[in-house]
């Protein structure tokens, strides 16, 4: 065994504190970081993509961005050990980051892995008798070293080496972070951001968005995924109806839609929203969305709208009319 770990970078304070923890013992680190559709990240996204904050120069080390794939949200569909509040798979969740960065110990000659998690922080997860069970399952027991919480932990393979002194590691358990902020003074760091909103995955309200989609789509793409996340969003029949809430939102469900071939509904003659459709688009259709046009556009006193019709092969100009079909739109929120 060497002194070369993996080190799971969150982004957060506490990955940041066992990163130096595990500096000053000497150990090489390359940091790996997962930029997840539906969980806050330390990666934002600008006109020219992803864009990485500056780790290498907070840390001193290297750090590995990993993108989510369709094979992740496989697991978010169907996990093994169930669901939290809403539709987070926590424990899922954890085994296949651990997994991924056990493939990544053998490409960089790495003999453990670093986490920032603290015992009982996280009910889902962070457990004792969660964590020994996700170590079970990536494959990886006694080969997570977890500095913040080591003290109230079995000891790990590196401790028992001699790889790890053990007497530098800490006992950190619970939900509060007096102790962090601590160390943080101690190691002289003072820029590390606030504890975030987490993941999506656990509102209830937008769980119930992602299990649409799951029931509804066998074959959904990264796309879809990330339409999830924006407007409001409406079932009619078998077809799925998105709303832009703002220009912003109007702007990326252009795009979006573009990518994956959906039309969009584009009011040219007023302020609107866009709308995407995904589905079938029959008379009831039209007559649903046209609803939805004059619903929550500025077309108080119109009865008329020039809408646009976008798709990657064809612009057309249409006039809906405004009408009121005899249905209840809570019904048809998602």
């Amino acid at each position: 065994m060497n002194k070369k770990a993996i080190a799971m970078i969150s982004g957060g304070l506490d990955s940041l504190l066992s990163v130096k923890i595990m500096q000053k013992q000497g150990i090489d680190l390359i940091g790996l970081h997962f930029i997840l559709t539906f969980t806050n990240s330390s990666i934002k996204k600008e006109k020219d993509g992803y864009v990485e904050l500056k780790y290498n120069e907070k840390l001193g080390i290297d750090v590995i961005n990993i993108f989510n794939d369709l094979e992740y949200f496989k697991v978010i569909q169907k996990p093994k050990f169930g669901y939290g509040q809403g539709i987070n798979p926590c424990i899922d969740c954890k085994i296949y980051m651990f997994k991924r960065a056990k493939e990544l110990m053998k490409e960089y000659n790495a003999s453990f892995i670093v986490s920032g998690e603290v015992v009982g922080q996280r009910p889902m997860s962070q457990l004792k008798r969660q964590i020994e069970k996700i170590e079970k399952e990536a494959g990886l027991e006694g080969l997570i070293l977890r500095p913040l919480s080591a003290l109230v932990l079995p000891e790990t393979i590196p401790e028992k080496e001699g790889i790890i002194d053990r007497s530098k590691l800490f006992g950190i358990s619970g939900r509060t972070r007096r102790e962090q902020m601590e160390l943080a003074k101690q190691f002289g760091i003072t820029d590390y951001p606030t504890p975030g909103g987490g993941c999506m995955l656990t509102d209830k309200i937008f769980s119930k968005r992602v299990r649409d989609l799951f029931d509804n789509k066998k074959e959904y793409s990264l796309t879809d995924l990330h339409l999830l996340k924006l407007g409001r969003h409406f079932r009619f029949d078998e077809t799925k109806i998105i709303v832009g809430r703002n220009k912003n939102e109007n702007i990326e469900l252009e795009n979006l839609a573009i990518e994956s071939n959906y039309p969009v509904f584009i009011p040219s003659d007023i302020p609107g929203p866009s709308i995407v459709v995904d589905g079938m688009v029959n008379d009831n259709i039209m007559r649903f969305i046209s609803y939805l046009m004059f619903r929550y556009s500025d077309a108080k006193d119109r009865n008329e709208i020039i809408v646009r019709i976008r798709n990657l092969a064809t612009v057309k100009d249409i006039i809906i009319k405004r009408n009121n079909p005899d249905i209840t739109i809570e019904n048809h929120i998602i």
